[in-house]
């Protein structure tokens, strides 16, 4: 297990290593691990944008061994939602990390000047990179990519969004990876954090090459050889498409509606059929389920001196369910190439492309109630986009133009409390839900969760099983507290999510002997409770009370499969949830307060 922590003052341009096994031998790895040197670097209180505030990323004991253990964590103080920042990414970014030595990277300070973080093994270099300033993720990737003979690269940048400071922008990693959520662009903007390159050579040294052998042997046969990942291998996430619709769950115009007229034309069987190329993977991952598509693009109208040339320039999309939903139903367009352009346009910017979606949504519902006007807007903003004014409007946002659309760049929620229309921002815990208008699993999983992502808990899951009769409503405050101490397991591995029918406790129990590591399921429940009571300390630290979180509107009166959401109920389950964790140890509510008092939502107190 690799246990190397590699610290980086950006303001000094110095570096040093830490062994902190004491950290990994006790927490994995992973989130584990990131959650104390979160706790150990981050001052109470400290702004997002501050010198001092950190940015943890780590890898697993897993990763570069076994199959679909390709993912990094990274944490930090959100400065969308003012407590924690959670967000993992795919690509090489783990896996070159772990093979240049470290299980875990500290970034602290800020740099007065554009400056790219370059590792290679053991040298460590801060070099200035104002050229790059400005530049879209595709052009920093090109611009950063290195022939190398061994081992292996990852590239890590941020778009203008970053620059500008746009809340919800991301870090694009390797072309078609992200750490997608909370903003973690903005933070690298604020550092003058332009990009990382990682090139790792060296090995990664097994105790028991052998039993590795024949251990990996047995889960690749799972990942490849049964139907537990053979959808992602397929059509992917974007297969959701018309299984959502047909359920009645495809939240559709700004979650008014829950099917779309246009999920044929948008669905993941259409993208197949249309624009389809190839697939790109994860290291190590046998699955294959980044989906890439075709979108043509004509060269600037200059180069050619005015006129249209005949050929086209093609840039290859990674295409996937939620920004599909986001900035296609969500929207009401259909059209794969207008959503393949609308994600590639987030790509290259540096945005979070769920909130994106919402933020133009919350936009468009706001024009048409006429809580915005077009002089405000400068566009006239409508459904399916039908004068193509969406493309602008994303590249206002990440240049934060005007004081208007630098409130848009706040997201969603702060927008509407600026301008109005709250009940009508899609937002829960200060992030954009996903898109699943499934029932009350998704709304109570969504705001609970840490992350604030359904990735969290899977609540829309058990809201599937509830449509098909084979669980009750319940049964959800238990189901989102079991299955979220689970994941914070496999997020210390640092497993994909799409893995986690194939890793379950007694797979990570033998996965983890292979290495010598000696555990049980019964330790590994303890760990993931562990994991998600300092996670939830650290975002009640940083101000954020669950008891005074909102629910807007259209998501708690939400039209779902089981019919129109009670906010009532919504307010049981939060009220079970809570008692939930505190019955494992976790303070959530304040002592004054009994249950009776419950304030949840507030509009329905």
């Amino acid at each position: 297990m690799n246990t190397r922590v590699l610290y980086v003052d950006l303001l000094e341009r110095k570096s040093w290593v830490r062994d902190r096994s004491d950290l990994f031998e006790k927490m994995l790895g992973g989130v584990g691990v990131a959650s104390h040197l979160l706790l150990e670097e981050c001052t109470p209180k400290v702004d997002p944008f501050s010198p001092e505030a950190p940015i943890i990323f780590a890898t697993g004991p897993l990763t570069g061994i076994y199959p679909c253990m390709a993912k990094a964590v990274c944490l930090f103080k959100s400065p969308l939602t003012g407590n924690l920042g959670e967000t993992h990414a795919g690509g090489h970014f783990a896996t070159a990390l772990t093979t240049a030595g470290y299980g875990a990277l500290v970034i602290k300070g800020g740099s007065l000047h554009p400056v790219v973080l370059k590792i290679r093994d053991d040298k460590v270099e801060v070099k200035t990179a104002s050229s790059l300033w400005g530049l879209g993720t595709r052009a920093v990737d090109e611009a950063l990519a290195e022939p190398i003979k061994n081992g292996l690269q990852s590239i890590a940048s941020i778009g203008p969004a970053g620059e500008h400071m746009v809340l919800y922008a991301n870090v694009i990693v390797d072309v078609h990876h992200h750490f997608g959520r909370l903003g973690l662009g903005a933070v690298w903007g604020a550092k003058k954090l332009k990009a990382i390159t990682i090139i790792g050579t060296k090995s990664v040294p097994l105790p028991n090459p052998q039993a590795v052998k024949a251990f990996y042997e047995k889960v690749e046969h799972e990942v490849v050889a049964t139907d537990k990942m053979s959808k992602y291998h397929n059509l992917g996430t974007p297969s959701n498409v018309l299984e959502l619709n047909a359920l009645g769950a495809l939240p559709t115009r700004n979650f008014r509606e829950r099917r779309f007229e246009g999920a044929e034309e948008m669905s993941g069987e259409r993208f197949a059929e249309t624009v389809f190329r190839r697939k790109v993977t994860c290291t190590n991952c046998p699955v294959a389920c980044i989906h890439l598509g075709s979108l043509l693009k004509t060269f600037a109208p200059d180069h050619e001196k005015g006129r249209t040339e005949i050929v086209k320039e093609e840039n290859l999309v990674a295409y996937n369910y939620e920004p599909m939903f986001a900035l296609g139903s969500n929207l009401g367009i259909s059209s794969p190439s207008r959503i393949l352009e609308l994600i590639d346009l987030c790509e290259d910017l540096g945005l979070d492309a769920m909130m994106t979606g919402s933020v133009l949504a919350w936009v468009t519902e706001a024009y048409e109630r006429g809580v915005l006007d077009e002089k405000t807007l400068e566009v006239k903003p409508r459904w399916g986009d039908p004068d193509n004014v969406y493309p602008q409007m994303i590249k206002n946002i990440a240049e934060a133009k005007t004081p208007f659309y630098s409130r848009l760049a706040q997201g969603v929620a702060k927008v509407s409390d600026r301008y109005g229309g709250r009940d009508f921002a899609a937002s829960l815990g200060g992030n954009s839900p996903a898109g699943y208008a499934t029932g009350y699993g998704h709304i109570v999983g969504t705001l609970v969760g840490a992350r604030h992502s359904h990735l969290s808990n899977s609540g829309y899951s058990i809201d599937q099983q509830i449509a098909a009769g084979k669980a009750k409503v319940e049964d959800i405050a238990g189901f989102l507290v079991k299955q979220e101490n689970w994941l914070y397991v496999l997020y210390s591995l640092v497993a994909c999510y799409f893995s986690r029918s194939v890793y379950t406790p007694d797979i990570v129990v033998e996965a983890l002997a292979t290495l010598g590591m000696k555990v049980n399921k019964e330790d590994l429940e303890r760990l993931g409770r562990e994991i998600f009571h300092t996670l939830y300390r650290f975002k009640i630290r940083e101000g954020f009370d669950l008891e005074k979180e909102y629910i807007p509107k259209l998501l708690r009166e939400l039209d779902t499969p089981i019919g129109r959401l009670d906010p009532q109920t919504l307010k049981k389950i939060i009220a079970q949830y809570i008692e939930l964790r505190e019955r494992e140890g976790l303070t959530i509510r304040k002592k004054e307060e009994s249950l009776a008092e419950f304030r949840l939502p507030q509009s329905e107190g």
